[in-house]
């Protein structure tokens, strides 16, 4: 249940493991960091594959297909964390630290509460998206600009087109595109689809623009100096 005691807990356990991947990044040498990237990655890859199998059951186009952009962003988090690419990288800290976060405050807990192992997968995967963005960011000191911000911009334009596209043919709701969410979210206070799906374009393209703006600020500074 949003906001009851599992929610809190669970939201207590990102913070204190938020502060722990800052701390460990910070004091890896570049071969710990290779090998424990690889290790998450492969858990993180592990977890996902398991709730996939499990969206199997039964199959149906309108929830088995990975078209959420959880599927994607749990996907790249994977191999960011695995290969730390810049443009995997990139791609989990937008996608992670703006949409992933929103999962984190506001979630869609339909099924069973803790300890229920769909509410475990549900919390592990966004969790350690958020984790890994956090940690490469602030952990290992990678940093996005304004391409990163271009690319990203493009990249979920398209999954955008191509998922409204597949809802509308499959009948399904990928991506809560074509309807908001039976539980409370930010989406109820932008308006009616498909008014809402256009606010939270630009409000997220804006907020990702912040999120851009203070890096090549400081790149731009430590460019200056002495």
């Amino acid at each position: 249940m949003a906001y009851g005691p599992s929610h809190w807990g669970a939201l207590t356990v990102f913070v204190a493991g938020a502060l722990a991947v800052m701390w460990l990044g910070r004091r890896q040498s570049a071969r710990q960091a290779r090998r424990f990237g690889r290790v998450v990655g492969v858990i993180t890859a592990a977890i996902y594959a398991a709730a996939f199998v499990n969206a199997l059951f039964p199959p149906d186009v309108r929830w088995s297909v990975p078209l959420h952009l959880t599927d994607l962003a749990t996907m790249v988090t994977a191999y960011a964390m695995w290969s730390q690419r810049q443009w995997a990288y990139v791609l989990t800290y937008y996608w992670g630290l703006a949409l992933s976060v929103q999962a984190l405050i506001s979630p869609v807990l339909t099924g069973p509460d803790f300890p229920n192992y769909q509410f475990l997968g549900f919390w592990a995967i966004h969790l350690l998206v958020v984790w890994a963005a956090i940690y490469l960011t602030w952990g290992r000191r990678m940093r996005p600009g304004w391409r990163s911000y271009r690319f990203v911009v493009v990249v979920t334009v398209t999954w955008v087109v191509v998922t409204m596209t597949f809802n509308t043919i499959a009948g399904s709701n990928y991506g809560f595109l074509n309807a908001k969410p039976t539980t409370p979210s930010l989406l109820d206070v932008m308006g009616p689809w498909p008014w809402y799906v256009l606010v939270g374009a630009v409000l997220v393209a804006g907020v990702w623009a912040a999120m851009t703006w203070p890096w090549e600020r400081l790149r731009r500074i430590e460019g200056e100096g002495p």
